[in-house]
């Protein structure tokens, strides 16, 4: 078909660069090669991630969008759709416990190691001592409306017998749209000042 031809000769140089650095460990011959397949697929991954939060954040800069809000509507779904997927195959393989069980840990390791990496970096290796200034005071009220989340998913997990149905889908997305909504009022200084407003370029 068109389509799939027109998205071979999008997606040929990627793949093309993919194949020729990383190793197919699934191969006989490269089989001894898989701690090399893991650390350029680990490189890989960082690149891409590097320029995911590049890109958003010079869309923001140029949409006057505060880099918070960004981070928790563009980049927080660019950075799930792997673990979305990965709940739905094992969701279809009836295994719902592994998927609520993927989402509550994935989130878990981006929060304590995602955060907890990188700022060790800093303060430990790159420059000793220094500190990661945070520049959005509306941090704990954020926390506040994630938690607030999370225990109202579980609530609505119980009382839903444990099921993961139609009726929990919807629910949970509401959810999800309440708490962007009060998460973007927050970062624009609806209820309080709590954001700093982005410094614009002088013409």
């Amino acid at each position: 078909a068109r389509g799939d031809k027109a998205k071979w000769v999008l997606t040929w140089p990627l793949i093309f660069l993919l194949c020729t650095t990383i190793p197919n460990c699934s191969k006989p011959r490269w089989e001894r090669f898989f701690m090399l397949t893991f650390v350029m697929a680990t490189l890989w991954i960082a690149v891409f991630s590097y320029l995911m939060v590049w890109l958003v954040t010079i869309i923001g800069y140029t949409l006057g969008i505060p880099d918070v809000i960004m981070g928790i509507t563009f980049l927080a779904a660019g950075t799930s759709v792997p673990d979305c997927m990965a709940s739905l195959i094992v969701t279809r393989q009836g295994l719902g416990d592994m998927a609520v069980s993927n989402t509550i840990g994935s989130n878990v390791f981006d929060i304590l190691v995602g955060l907890g990496v990188p700022w060790g970096l800093q303060t430990m290796v790159i420059n000793y001592g220094s500190t990661v200034k945070i520049n959005s005071r509306g941090l704990v009220y954020s926390v506040v409306l994630l938690l607030g989340s999370v225990a109202l998913t579980v609530l609505g997990i119980h009382l839903n017998k444990w099921r993961l149905d139609r009726k929990l889908g919807v629910y949970v997305l509401v959810l999800y749209a309440i708490f962007l909504c009060f998460s973007i009022m927050i970062e624009f200084n609806v209820f309080t000042f709590v954001n700093l407003p982005m410094c614009r370029e002088d013409d």
